[in-house]
């Protein structure tokens, strides 16, 4: 399966370089990166709120290696922030953080990652906002899930990502949509063993309906994303069963994927919310859209074969 080869080359120095020179790799990655500034994004805000879309806005990058990169990461958050507030689109834009991104892996780093990822939640909520804590591979997901409920403490609106292939994560949305947590499900994008992790995409189908059952039913409020024509028909029917109205879940997808999607269940009354990355830092992010659907990555290579 060419999924895992992809996921691995991800955190591959070489590849990186070889895919940041191939001729075809903007066109690409333009595809699903908005750009690579506030500048160029706030606008694509702007046109998604005309729409009557929301967004979520993610700065890529994740593998820092100092403190200082850190620090920078909380800082681009910040000023994403600004803008946001000077325009007035806070209400129709959240922001979606990797710890990694904040110093997670560094030597202290829980501590750290809290520290920094703090200011940009405070932040957040003044402008009438939140922020959700992406999920990353399983071995930081115990000390995320601790920031975010200290996180929580004061700003109960915090988010956080679960994902449907790990083992663990039926007991983990239980514990969540009880405390009225504001959860994402994901099928998850990071390569994981066999001894975590369904490895079938049968399974973890099956394992992403038995989550969102526990979801919906349950106190928080489910945040569900997922491209897939029957997993969102099956949140719909699970919506209804459990009494929920439009406004009490929200459906979310990547920015470039299903655009037509997007607009029709806003249309239909739906909360709708993009995934929206920007940042010049796009590889590890680029690389996991193209694991999750081969037709991304044959896209790529034609392009590549194509440009001149």
């Amino acid at each position: 399966m060419l999924g895992p080869v992809i996921l691995a080359a991800s955190r591959s120095d070489k590849m990186r370089r070889f895919v940041s020179a191939a001729p075809g790799t903007k066109q690409v990655v333009g595809r699903f990166i908005a750009g690579e500034t506030v500048e160029q994004v706030v606008p694509i805000v702007q046109d998604a709120a005309d729409k009557g879309l929301e967004v979520t806005l993610d700065v890529v990058g994740e593998d820092i290696t100092s403190r200082e990169q850190a620090l920078a990461a909380r800082d681009a958050y910040l000023e994403l922030i600004e803008h946001l507030k000077g325009l007035g689109l806070g209400e129709r834009a959240e922001m979606s953080v990797k710890l990694s991104m904040f110093g997670q892996a560094l030597d202290g780093g829980h501590e750290l990652a809290l520290a920094n990822v703090r200011p940009v939640v405070e932040a957040a909520a003044e402008i009438g906002t939140t922020v959700t804590l992406d999920a990353e591979d399983h071995t930081t997901l115990d000390s995320m899930f601790a920031i975010h409920e200290e996180l929580r403490k004061d700003y109960p609106q915090t988010g956080c990502v679960i994902q449907a292939y790990l083992f663990r994560t039926e007991d983990d949305a239980r514990r969540l949509a009880a405390s009225g947590s504001r959860v994402r499900i994901v099928k998850g994008a990071y390569k994981e063993p066999a001894g975590v992790a369904f490895q079938d995409k049968a399974e973890i189908d099956k394992a992403y309906v038995r989550i969102l059952k526990i979801l919906m039913a349950g106190d928080g409020y489910p945040m569900i994303g997922s491209h897939d024509p029957r997993l969102i028909a099956v949140s719909q029917e699970l919506a209804r069963r459990a009494g929920r109205k439009l406004d009490e879940y929200e459906f979310q997808m990547l920015y470039g994927i299903r655009s037509e999607e997007h607009v029709r269940l806003a249309a239909e009354g739906h909360r709708m919310r993009v995934y929206t990355a920007y940042g010049t830092d796009w590889y590890g992010y680029f690389m996991r859209r193209l694991a999750e659907k081969p037709a991304n990555l044959l896209f790529f290579v034609r392009s590549m074969i194509t440009k001149n």
